[in-house]
């Protein structure tokens, strides 16, 4: 068997309310987190692959055979992007970046509400499912957006925040209203963990 496991929330499935209701991150990380990993796991079976660190797997994407790479950038991508997702989200959390990365925001993107309004019209802007982020490219933050669950990192750009844009991060609550749900959000953005990601991008 792989040693791919589905990690613990650092929080209760209720923990995010009434931002992210309890049913969807019940079922978004017992069930579609879950699925990514069992998946990813019958793909690197029996390979070099299955003892690779999660992120070392997808930043070495090319290296990954031609008849396993789609699985393991669809499912391994999955796991990767939810293991991030959920550290990156906290109960009492929200507010404003502080320090260096709330310096960083406002001179990148000429103050925070530039920045939310940069990043929400990525996250409305990707058709059909997929994410958007806030990466380092290089030294300068970025928003992007990518499809299904591609991640920047295998274009070399570590995200430090991103937002879960597929239906079933929000549909229970929000149905077709991405728009709120990504308002929402910013009530639950845990700035701690962002602002760490971001100071070990910078040391990379």
């Amino acid at each position: 068997m792989a040693g791919f496991e589905l990690p613990k929330l650092p929080y209760e499935y209720n923990a995010l309310e009434p931002y992210i209701d309890e049913r969807t991150m019940n079922i978004h990380h017992t069930k579609h987190h879950q699925a990514y990993v069992d998946n990813l796991n019958k793909a690197v079976g029996g390979t070099a692959f299955e003892k690779k660190d999660i992120t070392e797997l997808i930043r070495g994407l090319a290296s990954v055979p031609d008849n396993i790479r789609t699985a393991v950038r669809n499912n391994g991508g999955g796991h990767l992007n939810h293991s991030m997702f959920w550290k990156m989200m906290a109960p009492g959390a929200g507010g404003e970046p502080s320090r260096s990365l709330g310096d960083s925001i406002n001179s990148k993107f000429g103050g925070f509400e530039k920045f939310k309004e940069e990043f929400k019209k990525a996250a409305l802007g990707r058709f059909g499912s997929g994410w958007a982020w806030l990466v380092l490219n290089g030294k300068e933050l970025e928003v992007v957006s990518t499809a299904n669950q591609d991640t920047p990192l295998t274009d070399g750009k570590p995200p430090l925040l991103g937002i879960d844009v597929w239906e079933h991060a929000y549909y229970l609550k929000y149905q077709n209203r991405r728009a709120e749900y990504v308002d929402s959000f910013w009530n639950v953005v845990n700035w701690e963990d962002v602002a760490k990601r971001f100071g070990q991008a910078l040391k990379q």
